[in-house]
């Protein structure tokens, strides 16, 4: 442990900081990706009309952590092409993001009533992707952090 109480030593063997790697780099891919496509799918969305119906908010905790997050969920109906598609995405990213209390989840839904019209936002290169929010989320971007901290840490542990 460090003068000031915090160490971050890593892997002890190098297998396992070559796994710490491989997980780190995966994850930064992937959220690098996510924010790219979900991105792509703002700026490439039309318009269409939604049917709200469901809306809630789950609770989940990770593991042993006495920590609970916080995520919207909604169900909607719409039609696209003379297609009907259902759809569970709030925001663009195949990520979720999740929220400290319900009440900051609450709010990312509150504009919404169950059996309700709303507009919904459709790719047309994945129209079964439709999106209530046309905004991209940071929920990609935590991703890239938390890959980028594992790679860093599993790589200085590899050449140690």
């Amino acid at each position: 442990m460090g003068d000031d109480g915090l160490s971050i030593s890593g892997p002890k063997t190098m297998r396992g900081a070559v796994i710490m790697l491989i997980i780190g780099l995966a994850a930064t891919g992937y959220g690098a990706y996510d924010y790219t496509q979900q991105s792509n799918a703002v700026d490439d969305a039309v318009e269409v009309d939604a049917t709200i119906t469901e809306l809630d908010v789950e609770s989940t905790s990770t593991g042993s952590s006495t920590d609970v997050s916080y995520r919207p969920t909604v169900r909607f109906t719409y039609e696209h092409d003379g297609t009907t598609y259902e759809s569970t995405n709030v925001f663009p990213s195949a990520i979720s993001s999740n929220y400290d209390t319900e009440s900051a989840a609450r709010s990312v839904i509150e504009e919404y009533a169950v059996d309700e019209s709303a507009t919904a936002y459709v790719d047309p290169s994945d129209p079964d992707g439709a999106f209530l929010r046309s905004q991209t989320s940071n929920a990609p971007l935590v991703a890239v952090a938390v890959g980028l901290i594992f790679a860093l840490v599993g790589g200085r542990s590899a050449i140690r």
